[in-house]
């Protein structure tokens, strides 16, 4: 391009770690600064930063997202034991994702990404199944404690009166654990809002699932608020709009979504929502090809790939191997931010880019050019396995603006 296209508000741009690190680079060098004089306000994620600065890093990334309005993350590390002693931290550091979502209080809507040469595994799917999940709370804000003896467990709440009221979760006769979870009505609400403003949005009907016939407080206050603000806020407007809203038990609506052709929304708690979402996303083709996007009620946007940092194809590039890693999930995070910021900000030249640098992606593959997992999973009848980079490099020649 002879003029780059100009940005009048930054990106929060967080970086991240492994081989989607890698990527996040080569993507910003081949397909964006060609074409976008790109703006940002830069927070490494990365883990070793995460730990020097005692994850505040992450803190001070979410409230730049609430200053600025729209992120693009690449995908971090959650350490487990291992990653601890592998990395020398301080601490076994909590999901940076469920950090950001806390403080923003979205809901992470992830829809997979489809390409013709490639066929759903569930042979009666049609259509995109789009994952609405619930980003605050549940176990990503728990608290653990390991019961080493005998002992008893009690569950302890005093309110604002001062009045306690206590009950026995469990009399431990030997070692054992234990967690407490919690969630609050007003995310609550704020989830279902979301929810059904994204069916009308999209037409498409909306399922939400819980296990309230075991969860019989927990889950069934989610039911309870689903319901009372469909029925005050939303029923005529789903009526007028041909599209249904129904709830179910969650394992109800695996046996139905297995089933069905799909084009829905399906709306889950914040551990449903992750597993299910990578179930969907595999059963369609690739963890690769899902799209995320953290939306917040007061309207602030997070886009983020859907998959983690690709830890073995890391380990091979960091000893001199070629790898053929999938970066779809990861350009369309940056498609879809830079297609969001220029919406917000009346800039039609970048969301002009945004969906072109999606009809590059998508066009390469249905040419024939693919990394190594999608050409495991294609039709296509001429096919040619690429690096990361030369697939890069391929969508770059098919950039048209």
């Amino acid at each position: 391009m002879d003029k780059k296209i100009q940005m009048s508000v930054p990106l929060v741009e967080m970086d991240g770690d492994e081989m989607t690190r890698v990527l996040w680079g080569w993507i910003k060098d081949i397909l964006i600064a060609p074409y976008v004089d790109l703006k940002t306000e830069y927070y490494d994620l990365g883990l070793e930063k995460r730990d020097e600065t005692d994850d505040q890093i992450t803190v001070d990334a979410a409230k730049a997202t609430q200053k600025y309005g729209v992120a693009v993350k690449c995908a971090t590390i959650t350490p487990n034991a291992q990653r601890v002693d592998e990395y020398k931290l301080k601490h076994m550091w909590k999901s940076p994702n469920g950090t950001i979502r806390a403080i923003l209080d979205g809901t992470v809507f992830r829809a997979p990404i489809t390409v013709s040469s490639i066929k759903p595994f569930v042979r009666t799917w049609e259509k995109p199944i789009t994952i609405a999940r619930h980003a605050y709370g549940d176990i990503y804000k728990n608290v653990e404690h390991i019961a080493e003896m005998p002992g008893k467990a009690e569950l302890l709440f005093t309110d604002e009166l001062g009045r306690e009221t206590r009950q026995t979760i469990h009399e431990f006769d030997g070692p054992g654990v234990l967690m407490g979870m919690h969630n609050t009505n007003k995310s609550i609400r704020s989830f279902a809002r979301a929810c059904f403003e994204y069916a009308l949005d999209v037409k498409e009907d909306l399922w939400f699932a819980t296990k309230d016939t075991i969860s019989k407080q927990y889950d069934h206050t989610f039911k309870d608020i689903f319901e009372e603000i469909f029925e005050a806020d939303y029923k005529e407007r789903f009526d007028e709009a041909g599209i249904e809203y129904f709830y179910t038990l969650i394992d109800d609506a695996v046996a139905r979504v297995m089933r069905s052709a799909g084009g829905m929304i399906w709306a889950c708690k914040n551990y449903d929502g992750d597993v299910m979402s990578d179930m969907i996303a595999t059963a369609f083709g690739s963890l690769a090809m899902m799209t995320s996007v953290l939306v917040s009620p007061d309207g602030l946007y997070e886009y983020e790939a859907a998959h983690g940092t690709v830890t073995r194809h890391y380990y091979r590039y960091k000893d001199g191997e070629e790898t053929s890693t999938n970066p779809i999930a990861t350009i369309f995070a940056w498609s879809g931010a830079f297609k969001k910021r220029g919406e917000l900000d009346g800039n039609q030249d970048l969301i002009a880019y945004g969906e072109a640098l999606e009809k590059a992606s998508l066009d390469t593959i249905e040419a024939g050019y693919m990394t190594k997992d999608l050409a495991a999973l294609s039709t296509h009848e001429n096919i040619q396995v690429l690096n990361s980079k030369q697939f890069l490099e391929e969508i770059a020649k098919r950039i048209n603006l």
